[in-house]
């Protein structure tokens, strides 16, 4: 949960990479996330106001980034998290009682006791001006791209755009690729849990499933210890057995 600008690189086939995962948490339903682990330029509101958070705290950055790349300068620059909140709502509005509701009552009483402000209407917040002409695809329109924007810019999480609905927006589906986004499903999957076996044609297994109670549970430094030394040597074990495609095993390169 740390996406900025400075951690996406793109090569020259638009192909594109996320960087630095040191702040990268899995969300959980419990989980509260500091402000001082997303950007602030780019930190969803429920950071700023101390909420809980769920995979979709990612659209508010990702709206932010591609706002940023639209206009040409940061969305919503605070010089800290008050004056974030601040810019985020004279843009886009106060939010309503409902969302209110769900504020811890210092936050609350708070936030209600800001200026309210009825927010931009998001043609004027991305004018036609900003955007190139229309391209001939008929999804890859202004209005389109302001639609996407105004699905993932959205204050209150409940009724922010999901990562999967953001996938299927006509604005972004022309390019979506399921190989891409979804992990193989194999219902011999659990056979590769900490096993190295390969397949018959010395293919590499399908990913194992992410256990996320990992991250949701305390653990000391010791049991950190053993989780990462388990991992290093599972991974090494499985490609010391020819499991990793075209890698020779690490043991085969010291011999050499």
């Amino acid at each position: 949960q740390d996406l900025k600008p400075s951690n996406i690189v793109v090569k020259s086939d638009c192909t594109l990479k996320i960087l630095d995962f040191g702040l990268a948490r899995t969300a959980g339903t419990s989980f509260m996330m500091t402000p001082y682990v997303v950007t602030r330029y780019y930190r969803a509101p429920e950071v700023i106001l101390g909420m809980g958070y769920k995979e979709n705290v990612d659209m508010w950055s990702v709206g932010c980034i591609m706002g940023e790349m639209i206009k040409g300068a940061v969305l919503f620059p605070g010089t800290d998290h008050i004056d974030q909140w601040n810019k985020v709502i004279e843009q886009l509005g106060t939010p309503c009682p409902e969302f209110m509701k769900k504020l811890q009552p210092t936050v609350r009483n708070y936030v209600e006791n800001r200026p309210k402000y009825a927010g931009l209407t998001f043609p004027k917040l991305f004018p036609d001006s900003l955007f190139p002409a229309d391209s001939e695809h008929n999804k890859l329109k202004a209005s389109q791209a302001r639609d996407l924007l105004s699905k993932m810019l959205v204050i209150d999480p409940a009724k922010r755009i999901s990562v999967d609905e953001a996938l299927q927006h006509p604005y972004i589906n022309v390019w979506y690729d399921p190989a891409e986004v979804e992990a193989p499903q194999d219902p011999m999957r659990e056979r590769w849990n900490g096993q190295s076996v390969k397949t018959q044609n010395n293919e590499k297994p399908p990913p194992q499933i992410y256990d996320k109670q990992l991250d949701e549970r305390e653990h000391t430094i010791e049991e950190w210890k053993e989780l990462i030394y388990k991992e290093v040597m599972n991974f090494e074990e499985k490609t010391k057995n020819g499991v990793v495609k075209g890698q020779p095993s690490p043991s085969a390169q010291v011999q050499q």
